[in-house]
């Protein structure tokens, strides 16, 4: 009885975290040469992995510096940053369905 309390607790917990957070990956550009992955608060428009990149690709059709800038600054002025983690190309990788856009 005691091992279906904690499966059950593990369980509402994974569920809130992934509908309540966002792995936010920041791939290496200019403005940040090392990249960044940041875990904020969901917003309406993010999925649980996702990235400027991805997010320019799903809502424009493409990739270009500027929708790039828009999606970051947008993402990262209206939604809390709880942590900072070093970059993941993986993540980055998941976020993009293995795709890369370097510019």
């Amino acid at each position: 009885m005691k091992k279906w309390g904690i499966f059950l607790i593990a369980l509402i917990a994974a569920i809130l975290i992934y509908t309540q957070l966002t792995l936010f990956i920041v791939p290496p550009i200019g403005a940040v040469p090392e990249g960044k992955t940041v875990v904020i608060l969901r917003l309406n428009k993010t999925n649980f992995i996702d990235s400027p990149d991805a997010m320019c690709e799903r809502l424009q059709g493409g990739v270009n510096l500027l929708c790039r800038g828009v999606m970051l600054g947008g993402v990262l002025n209206k939604s809390k940053i709880i942590m900072r983690l070093p970059y993941s190309e993986t993540l980055y990788l998941l976020s993009t369905n293995g795709k890369t856009y370097r510019k």
